[in-house]
């Protein structure tokens, strides 16, 4: 019987190379990818059936007395049998294609053992694809897996030959020599049944994992080349940004030349057939038209396909990887090659990992230009929204006072044009200093003193080293005119209102009190967060200052309010200070 196990385990070591060689094979790949459909089904039956027949051959001659290798084994005689490694493939295509594969695979190699005859021929045939059926509905318990692991594949691989060895102490005859047959051959078809349905199983997760580092490895390259081209294609398909895409895309992947276009011509052409491939022309043929169109990869494996009519073109290849911007085709990047031989699944991959990451990113990129324009669209309608608010105001004083005080609605009117025009100015600019925010206040306070003269005063404090602050503009005007307009419109005299900017290590305090009537309780808690109805006018101002304050300073400036105890109101914000700010 050692003798016999050692035969057997060399025999492993030959069928086991077959076996490294049939992991090597595509089709077989597609079957651990679980790509099963009736047709495959049959394709991967005969695949391991064969499988299956090569472990017969690879089998020994054993007899009541004695056990014979051979390799090309026609027939046996009435009272021989032979111990052989059938069941790997078939156990194998069982674990791998399921139910149907182990079945299809076991009744191609049953038969072929059942060809051969011998005392056994009926159990050894009638068993092999009954396993192969048992095999296929185990792996479904380990479905989750990609592909069982070999601790698994052993334990299963042991029961394949027990099976076997059962059907013929049933089946077979005569008892004494099937028992003493059973005895001979038992242990070492399960040793090395079970070992090589382990080992085949280590083989085909190397393969696997050798896939995945090619992928990552891939992956990763495409990756890079991806982050370095982009900030070029980022400025926008130029002839500067495409040659230098070009430049980097050559280097990286290895092709003989490369070309960037837009949708109308070439852009740039680096590397062979320089000479008649030129920049500034236009992009011709059906293929080029194709992917422009679909925004699908193609190869072209002629010169005819790429449209180059010099007859000594060093080109003969390319693949052509559309640019997406925002989900529309905007150029192309061509990589050609020398020969059709030289594009290969690497370069295939590469090509179309390189085309979704640049899709992406420049997707992303769009997405982000188009959100910052949305952002500063959104702030200047809000501006708009304020600073109407305070011109209809004035214009309705200007027209009182042309009746009452025409010099004084004179001098209101070029007040209120020199505030309009610093007013122009400043909202050109998403933010603006303390210091050129004050002086548009001081210029409304201007126009304040003549329309409440007698209501009201406005005292300002302002510390030093505040006046590098960054605020929105246009902020502390509508605060002040709340006040006037609501804090203040019970008191005809009186009313006193403080403007306080207050330096501290890392930001600037600005705070507003007034002595009027304060503001209602069930209205303290939403001011500013939301549009509020009111006797004047909706509180758009007051909101639309705390929607600019938060967006471009951050949730710490949203507007506070709170009533004084001893009557009036106070509304705080600060503006942080950055380091040269703070410098």
């Amino acid at each position: 019987m050692d003798n016999l196990t050692i035969m057997l385990i060399e025999r492993m070591g030959i069928l086991l190379t077959f076996a490294f060689l049939l992991t090597r094979i595509p089709l077989f790949r597609q079957v651990l990818d679980r790509e099963i459909h009736m047709g495959t089904s049959i394709l991967y039956s005969l695949m391991f059936g064969l499988f299956g027949v090569a472990g017969t051959y690879a089998g020994i001659v054993v007899n009541e007395e004695s056990y014979m290798p051979a390799f090309w084994i026609f027939s046996l005689a009435e009272r021989e049998m032979i111990a052989n490694s059938t069941l790997v493939g078939v156990v194998i295509g069982g674990l791998l294609g399921g139910p149907l594969v182990g079945l299809g695979a076991g009744l191609i190699a049953g038969a072929h053992v059942y060809g051969l005859g011998g005392f056994a021929a009926l159990p050894i045939g009638l068993s092999i694809p009954i396993t192969g059926l048992l095999a296929g509905y185990v792996a479904r318990f380990f479905s989750q897996e990609r592909v069982i692991s070999p601790s698994k594949a052993l334990f299963i691989g042991m029961f394949a030959p027990v099976i076997q060895m059962s059907f013929m102490l049933i089946l077979a005859g005569p008892p004494d020599l099937v028992k003493t047959v059973v005895n001979v051959v038992g242990i070492p078809m399960v040793l090395t049944n079970s070992i090589s349905i382990a080992v085949f199983t280590t083989m085909i997760q190397i393969a696997l994992k050798e896939e995945d580092r090619k992928a990552a490895l891939e992956a990763e390259r495409a990756f890079t080349i991806a982050e370095r081209i982009l900030p070029h294609l980022k400025m926008g398909l130029t002839p500067q940004t495409a040659h230098a895409a070009a430049l980097l895309l050559q280097h990286e992947v290895n092709a003989a030349a490369v070309a960037v276009t837009n949708r109308e011509q070439i852009l740039a052409h680096v590397g062979a057939g320089g000479d008649h491939h030129l920049a500034g022309e236009a992009i011709r043929g059906e293929l080029n038209r194709r992917v422009l169109y679909t925004g699908i990869i193609q190869k072209g494996l002629n010169r005819e396909v790429l449209s180059c009519t010099k007859s000594n073109c060093p080109l003969q290849a390319a693949i052509l990887v559309p640019i997406r911007e925002g989900g529309s085709v905007v150029g192309l990047i061509k990589l050609y090659f020398r020969r059709p031989q030289q594009i290969g699944k690497v370069q295939e991959a590469l090509a179309k990992g390189l085309s979704n990451l640049l899709s992406n990113q420049l997707t992303l990129a769009l997405t982000e230009k188009m959100k910052s324009l949305m952002k500063d669209a959104e702030l200047r309608m809000l501006q708009a929204q304020i600073h109407p608010h305070f011109l209809f105001n004035t214009l309705n004083s200007i027209v009182t006072l042309i009746r009452i005080d025409p010099q004084l609605a004179r001098h209101m009117t070029i007040q209120l044009g020199t505030f309009m025009r610093l007013n122009l100015k400043l909202t050109s600019s998403p933010l603006i200093s303390v210091r050129q925010e004050l002086d548009h206040l001081y210029a409304y306070l201007e126009i304040i003193k003549i329309r409440f003269s007698e209501q009201f005063a406005v005292r300002c404090r302002v510390d030093e080293g505040v006046e590098d602050a960054l605020i929105p503009p246009g902020t502390l005007q509508p605060l002040i005119e709340n006040c006037i307009h609501h804090g203040l419109r019970d008191m005809p005299i009186g009313g006193e209102i403080l403007l306080h900017v207050k330096r501290q290590p890392r930001q600037v305090i600005i705070s507003i009190e007034d002595n009027g009537a304060g503001i209602p309780a069930e209205k303290l808690a939403i001011l500013g967060k939301v549009p509020t109805d009111s006797e004047d006018g909706n509180g758009i101002g007051v909101h639309n200052v705390n929607q600019r304050l938060v967006s471009l300073r951050g949730p710490d400036a949203e507007l506070l309010y709170y009533n004084k105890a001893e009557g009036g109101c106070v509304v705080t914000f600060s503006l942080p200070l950055s380091g040269e700010e703070s410098a």
